[in-house]
């Protein structure tokens, strides 16, 4: 069912209840005020017989019969009876002739006891008056049907009724036309989304003036495509550089094989070449090797291994592995106030991404160090750990902090100590991944610092 008629038929549903209990309070109301009316006006004439009744010296039953006559303008079909106290019939008066009432006798030993019994007999209300005063008990029964106040009940019956179907074509009427007003903004939004593709993803939808939910929502899904955006931008040098740096080593081993297969050569010649395609294989496949562990890394944490790792475990195997890939690195740890409960150290995750992460910024702080030293240091400051890798090496300059982190990017194109561009941009998204903060201090010529933040396990994400 479309929305417009959803809502259409809500707000008919709504005002279809509001009607019903205005009108039909409305008639409650009306009726119950026509009843007392009416049964007040049975009960006073009820009373006036009795009265005339009791004055037996000058009662005269043709006069009273006259005046029962004169007042059945307000009253039809009116019937006066009167009983005595042995429930027998001492007058009786009826607008038509022969027209009397059956009277249970139970109504007449109840109004004995009440005084007034109001009751319905032949379509016709009814009051039954106990009258007594000085040893007289008479019981006095007035019906009549109060066409006047039917036909008043009836025609606000009739109007009520236009009313409230006419209340009901207006709401539909109006639903309609409100939800189309309200639902406008979002079949624009619609169509300028329909306009935006993988190709056109720099158009924005026009968010209107004001505070509203439409504008909320235009802008929390231009929000939304100015990250498809950049992951797409991201996605395309990531694609294009992750070419060229596969294609370099494939092109120059085909090349290689290409030229030493011209023409007979000497083993020796034969040995340098393989050596050279060796080493461009060797390439190739750290680079791959880089790239996998880099998909692995953009992945969900849903995707991966988690457990409880002691991050000082990890820091721990840094010196050893340092020392395997050169002799001349050195890493100095220092543990700073460290608590001596153990679960404070332990933090929720994949524990080769996170030593991954942690060695590529130690090995970049010996790589690009003269003294080839990296100190890292462990802290906890409010249930969140921090590790600081700090190097004296030549810092990076202010306009490369912000790209680091971009995968294939690299500071100094031309260094001697040259690399594929993807540790840092692996290391941002594994801290990423792990719900953690990297940040990076560098000042030229004198060194950088690299500040990790990783919640403690258990914990929400870092503010």
């Amino acid at each position: 069912m479309p929305v417009r008629l959803k809502i259409t038929l809500f707000f008919a549903l709504i005002v279809l209840l509001i009607l019903g209990m205005v009108c039909g309070s409305i008639y409650y109301s009306s009726f119950i005020n026509r009843s007392k009316n009416f049964n007040t006006r049975l009960a006073n004439r009820a009373v006036t017989t009795a009265n005339f009744l009791v004055q037996s010296e000058t009662f005269n039953r043709a006069l009273m019969q006259k005046i029962d006559a004169a007042t059945a303008v307000a009253m039809v079909d009116k019937i006066t009876q009167a009983y005595d106290a042995a429930d027998n019939r001492i007058y009786t008066y009826s607008d038509k002739p022969g027209d009397t009432l059956s009277v249970e006798k139970s109504i007449l030993e109840k109004a004995k006891k009440e005084q007034y019994v109001y009751f319905t007999i032949n379509s016709k209300d009814a009051v039954a008056y106990h009258f007594f005063e000085n040893d007289i008990h008479l019981i006095i029964i007035t019906a009549a049907y109060d066409e006047l106040g039917e036909n008043n009940l009836k025609q606000l019956q009739f109007i009520l009724w236009l009313c409230f179907i006419g209340g009901i074509i207006i709401a539909v009427a109006g639903g309609y036309i409100f939800s189309a007003s309200l639902l406008r903004p979002i079949r624009n939004i619609a169509v300028e989304l329909k306009e935006i593709s993988a190709q056109s993803l720099t158009s924005r939808i026009k968010v209107q003036q004001g505070k509203d939910e439409w504008s909320y929502l235009a802008q929390t899904l231009n929000e939304l495509l100015d990250r498809l955006e950049d992951s797409f931008e991201t996605q395309r040098r990531f694609i294009a550089n992750a070419s060229h740096e596969l294609s370099t080593p494939l092109t120059s081993i085909s090349s290689q094989l290409e030229v030493s297969l011209q023409k007979e050569r000497t083993a020796p010649e034969y040995q340098r070449v393989m050596q050279s395609v060796l080493q461009d294989v060797r390439h190739l496949s750290r680079l791959t090797q880089t790239l996998l562990e880099f998909a692995k890394a953009s992945g969900t944490p849903g995707g991966l291994e988690i457990k409880l790792v002691r991050i000082d475990e990890i820091l721990l195997r840094m010196p050893h592995e340092m020392a395997k890939l050169n002799n001349e690195y050195n890493v100095n740890l220092s543990f700073d106030d460290l608590p001596d409960e153990e679960e404070k150290l332990l933090l929720l995750g994949n524990e080769d991404l996170l030593f991954t992460a942690i060695k590529n910024i130690v090995l970049n702080a010996c790589k690009y160090s003269e003294n080839h030293r990296a100190k890292v240091t462990l802290s906890l400051k409010e249930n969140v750990l921090y590790v600081e890798i700090t190097d004296e090496g030549k810092g990076i300059p202010d306009t490369a902090l912000q790209h680091i982190f971009q995968p294939f990017y690299r500071v100094d194109e031309k260094q001697a100590e040259s690399g594929f561009g993807l540790g840092l941009s692996l290391t941002s998204r594994i801290i990423k991944l792990h719900r953690g903060f990297i940040q990076v201090a560098s000042v030229v010529n004198k060194g950088t610092t690299f500040t990790i933040k990783l919640p403690v396990a258990g914990l929400d994400k870092i503010n």
